[in-house]
Order: structure tokens, then C-alpha cells, then sequence
């Protein structure tokens, strides 16, 4: 399922850590996204239930799921990255895991092992002292 809640974050921007020089002291190019998932227009009230239980240690006091980068050099490059990892995040919360199906070993299978285990068995015995019985 594909989410877009580009629309509905609050970006904040500030003065990126790290290396850079001057370049990284002058400009705000860190992009930090905030988006309330109880609040959210395009999710429908399932799917904001799963995803407050789901992601319910990501969110900050306040019910916002943040999520920042700064990675590159440009605040927009910043701003595509956070709404990607928001997309991403939330796509996976909603995914529903699939059922695993149970099955029996096969005919083979239950050959090969009684074989590995009669050839065990057998190496075993080989280890054994012999006795001679009079």
C-alpha cells in the first residue's frame, strides 16, 4: 500500500552537525519532519490505530512521529530524504505480515534423515571395542 503524507508534515529546519567548514556554519540545510499521526487526514481510523501501537516508541511526547536528515548539502535534498523515510516508516508499520502455513516433512525428507541416523548409529558402533564371546 502506498502512503504519501507529504502534505500533511511540519518540516523545521537548523544548522547541520559535522563536517563541512563554513559552509556548514551558515546555512540551515538538517530537515526535521513532524507528522501527527492521530491528527492525519489520509489515514483512516484502522490504520492509525495500528500505527500508534506499532510505532508508539518512535513518537515524542507531544504524538509526533519526527524523523530528520542530514545527509546532504542541500535543504531540499533533506526534505525529499524525510518524506521518504516518513513514507517508508508508515508503509511498513502498515504491512500485514503473511500467515506461514504449516507443512509436514515430505517422504524424502523422513528417508534422508532415518538414513543420516542409521549412518550415525552405525559410526558409532564402529567406535566400540570389539569382544570376542567364547
Amino acid at each position: 500500500m502506498k502512503i504519501d503524507v507529504s502534505k500533511e508534515i511540519r518540516f523545521k529546519t537548523a544548522r547541520s552537525g559535522g563536517k563541512g567548514g563554513q559552509h556548514v556554519n551558515k546555512v540551515e540545510t538538517m530537515v526535521e519532519g513532524y507528522f501527527h499521526i492521530a491528527n492525519s487526514l489520509i489515514l483512516t481510523p484502522e490504520q492509525k490505530k495500528t500505527l500508534l501501537e506499532k510505532l508508539d516508541d518512535k513518537l515524542n511526547p507531544e504524538g509526533f512521529l519526527q524523523v530528520k536528515s542530514q545527509t546532504f548539502r542541500s535543504q531540499l535534498e533533506n526534505k525529499i530524504s524525510v518524506i521518504g523515510k516518513l513514507n517508508l516508516l508508515l508503509e511498513q508499520a502498515l504491512k500485514v505480515p503473511v500467515k506461514r502455513i504449516a507443512t509436514k516433512p515430505g517422504k524424502a525428507v523422513k528417508e534422508r534423515r532415518l538414513e543420516s541416523k542409521k549412518k550415525s548409529s552405525q559410526q558409532k558402533q564402529n567406535r566400540q571395542k570389539v569382544r570376542y564371546h567364547d
